[in-house]
């Protein structure tokens, strides 16, 4: 049985030991790698590259092979930063884990859609909501639930 944390923890400081176990499967140890690839290498990079796997010798941890997914048409420019790309992701690390990259062109994995914007209140909804958050004494409070009352209703139609 799984020893319990006893408090709340952030998402992201769970993702290694949730995520680690699959993305071990693929090479990548440092699951780390894959979900902070954008602020590793820069998110306009990481818009055309993702890492797909990372090798290393038999019984090694330092001097591997990380394979990327490159854009159709970018992999020969990437191939000329592959010493900057090599820096940056061996400084993430804080060692040479990398010695090369592989690149292998091919369409990249979908980037998730961008949340509709919000529309604006209608003039009768607003009221409805100051009015509903009126009795609040705390400001702070009042103010809180106004926002997420803001938010509520500007995602649903008209």
């Amino acid at each position: 049985m799984e020893k319990r944390r006893g408090s709340l923890r952030a998402i992201a400081a769970e993702i290694p030991r949730i995520a680690g176990p699959a993305l071990g499967k693929r090479g990548f140890g440092e699951a780390q790698l894959v979900t902070q690839w954008d602020a590793v290498i820069g998110a306009e990079l990481a818009a055309k590259m993702v890492p797909e796997r990372l090798n290393f010798a038999r019984g090694e941890r330092k001097g591997g092979t990380l394979r990327l997914r490159v854009a159709p048409g970018f992999a020969l420019e990437a191939q000329h930063l592959e010493p900057v790309l090599i820096e940056r992701i061996n400084a993430f690390f804080g060692y040479g884990a990398v010695a090369r990259l592989a690149f292998t062109q091919g369409p990249l994995p979908a980037v998730p859609a961008a949340a509709p914007s919000q529309r604006k209140l209608e003039p009768a909804e607003q009221q409805a909501l100051d009015a509903r958050v009126a009795g609040i004494a705390d400001p702070e409070l009042r103010a809180a639930l106004t926002r997420l009352g803001t938010a509520v209703a500007s995602s649903r139609p008209r």
